[in-house]
């Protein structure tokens, strides 16, 4: 099913697909509510048919949810549409680790990948510490940012898959290369399974393998359970010590031997970064004490398997056979034997499917009618039932929907006599179409679904119908459709036009007034008027006063202040020329100083004495300043002998004589 165009829960509006999983389809969403992208995943069809995995999953979805780290993917929504089960997350810009592990064809560097492991083991510990253990922790669920970020996703998923009625193998065939021997088997799995999980991982990043493979996947779970793998720094011998050491500790097959905790993990990793050839790692070896302990192969029996009850610290670790039979030479040879009979032939009876009473193929008989149905079912000589019946739009009536146990491809033996429980369709419900117009959008949308239907929403603007109310509907009232159908409804958003509420930008530069009143989608007008009293450039006044509310798109006039430029003259005065030059007294003396005043405006800019032959007296470079016509008086010993109006627009400088 392709959902690009869907908006799912009213809410997330689907962009593109961007990725597939064994249990769900990814797809690049936008968040309609919190404007954002994000990341939606939906779960596959054949999760969805199982009710008591439904309950686990939200249960478990919503748990992680809980969790905020930094190296943890984030959970934002869960939620369900129609038949549709999604988990909303964290869109992250980047690769799994596993495309860059296939990408470099080899070992990646050790130290980039310690620190991934530190960041994966960091997430861990937070989740650990609120008792969620993910329980698929593998490559291709850890994502690189760009920025070199290590985020850990499906926290919590995995549980709710391997508690359902599907079986952990048909649903995680690709997990199975990272799964811990305890989850293997189908054992009890915790926290130290997901570090056994990290060491796979890192295995894997620094030589480039992971540590198990065969043919099947029950090969390589046999082989989690019986097999020692060979040491990283044997496969590459460029791995420090340390970080082999890290790696086989984590890898060890009985827990009490393995790290205890993430934060355990932790300390060493990042103890590795700056030790690498350290002799740091605790190894543990076992207490001459063992105990026995049945382990639970679901349908194939019991196995009896020896776990240590206590752990001691060591130098160097011995076999566990061989440490076990040291101590106890003839009885613990004895339980060694039966051991590893037992495991042996558990192994081998997983693997081939023998059991007691025999094992049946069991059919697939999805889409057959009922009657086909149940021929099939009965010839593979098991029981047939019909659970319920149900309307479906995608299955004919008299057809079979779904099938309990689910049946997979290279997993779907039964017990012979078992009871094969299906769901056959009642055909296509049809329901009738509700009269939502001039609802009220939440009330129409609940008629809507009360009726069956869903209900896709379409805004758009109305002069006469109220923000929030249906104007039409696409389907008519009354009319016969089928259940499920979609009814397009058209809801008012009002007049469309946005109001804003005006700021006053009296006293603010043009230049930040016009930006402060675009920016509240308002249009500016500008005007200018000079006024001495105010800077010049600064706004004056306004004509919609700021407080007041308008539409989007108003226009607004603001009154800037411009004053006139001044510009600047320089005044010459020709002295001989006014005063006749030098001339005797009555006392038949030589005058040869007058007294030189010129004024510009009525403002003084010359007052000395200079020599009456002067024939031109600088009065001041630039001193007559205007902005247009400016009077300038010239006195001799204090009598006006000259007057000039002169334009500082046209003239720069100006002589009297």
């Amino acid at each position: 099913m392709n959902l690009e165009g869907k908006l799912l829960g009213n809410r997330y509006e689907m962009i593109e697909k961007v990725g597939n999983g064994g249990m769900s389809t990814v797809y690049k969403a936008t968040d309609k509510v919190l404007k954002r992208n994000v990341a939606v995943k939906i779960l596959r069809d054949e999760f969805t048919t199982d009710e008591e995995f439904i309950k686990r999953f939200e249960a478990e979805a919503q748990s992680a949810a809980r969790l905020t780290h930094a190296n943890i993917v984030s959970i934002y929504d869960v939620g369900v549409d129609g038949n549709l089960y999604y988990i909303v997350m964290e869109l992250i810009q980047g690769k799994t680790l596993k495309e860059i592990i296939i990408e470099e064809r080899g070992p990646l560097p050790w130290k980039w990948s310690v620190n991934v492991a530190i960041q994966i083991a960091s997430a861990l510990e937070m989740a650990h510490k609120n008792n969620i253990v993910h329980r698929d922790i593998k490559p291709h669920n850890i994502i690189i940012t760009e920025d070199g970020i290590a985020k850990v996703t499906d926290f919590g998923i995995a549980k709710a898959v391997s508690n359902s009625t599907i079986t952990a193998f048909g649903t995680t065939i690709g997990s199975v290369h990272y799964f811990s021997p305890e989850h293997a088997r189908g054992g009890f799995t915790d926290a130290k399974s997901d570090l056994y999980s990290l060491g796979v991982v890192m295995y894997e990043m620094v030589t480039g393998n992971v540590p198990f493979d065969a043919d099947t996947p029950v090969s390589v779970a046999l082989k989690h359970m019986q097999e020692e793998p060979e040491e990283p720094i044997e496969v590459n011998p460029k791995v420090p010590v340390a970080i082999n050491k890290i790696i086989m500790k984590a890898l060890q097959k009985d827990t009490t031997l393995r790290y205890q905790s993430a934060s355990e993990m932790l300390r060493d990793l990042k103890k590795s970064l700056k030790d690498p050839d350290g002799d740091f790692i605790e190894e543990m070896e076992y207490d001459a004490t063992a105990r026995t302990q049945k382990i639970n192969l679901d349908e194939y029996g019991e196995i009896e398997e020896d776990i240590p009850n206590s752990r001691s610290k060591k130098g160097k670790k011995e076999g566990k056979f061989k440490q076990f039979i040291k101590n106890h030479k003839v009885i613990s040879t004895i339980v060694g034997l039966i051991l590893l009979f037992s495991l042996s032939l558990g192994g081998t009876l997983f693997a081939l499917n023998v059991t007691n009473p025999p094992e049946v193929e069991m059919p697939n008989v999805v889409g057959l009618s009922k009657e086909e149905a149940q021929k099939e079912v009965e010839a593979a000589k098991l029981k047939f039932e019909v659970e319920k019946e149900e309307y479906n739009k995608d299955v004919p009536e008299g057809y079979v929907i779904s099938q309990d146990p689910t049946y997979m491809e290279r997993f779907n033996k039964v017990k012979e006599g078992s009871t094969v429980s299906v769901i056959i369709s009642k055909g296509q419900e049809k329901t009738t179409v509700p009269n939502v117009k001039g609802k009220e959008k939440d009330e129409a949308i609940k008629l809507i679904e009360e009726a069956k239907l869903k209900a896709e929403v379409i805004e758009e603007t109305s002069k006469t119908v109220k923000e929030g109310f249906v104007i039409s509907q696409e389907t008519e009232p009354d009319a016969e459709v089928f259940a499920g159908d979609t009814i397009k409804i058209h809801v008012s958003t009002g007049t469309g036009i946005k109001e804003v509420t005006v700021v006053s930008v009296i006293g603010q530069d043009e230049a930040t007034a016009k930006k402060t009143l675009e920016d509240l989608g308002l249009k500016v007008n500008v005007t200018y008027e000079e006024n001495n009293s105010k800077d010049n450039g600064v706004v004056l006044k306004q004509n919609v006063e700021g407080g007041k509310t308008v539409d989007e798109g108003t226009t607004v006039t603001i009154t800037v202040n411009k004053l006139a430029e001044k510009k600047n003259a320089t005044v010459y005065v020709n002295v001989k020329s006014i005063t006749g030059g030098y001339s005797e007294s009555e006392d038949n003396t030589i005058k040869k100083k007058v007294k030189l005043r010129v004024e510009a405006n009525g403002e003084t800019i010359f007052n000395q004495e200079v020599d009456k032959n002067n024939t031109q007296v600088n009065t001041g470079n630039g001193k007559v300043v205007a902005t247009g016509n400016v009077t300038v008086k010239v006195f001799i010993d204090d009598v006006k002998e000259r007057e000039k109006d002169i334009d500082v627009r046209t003239t720069t400088s100006y002589t009297f004589d």
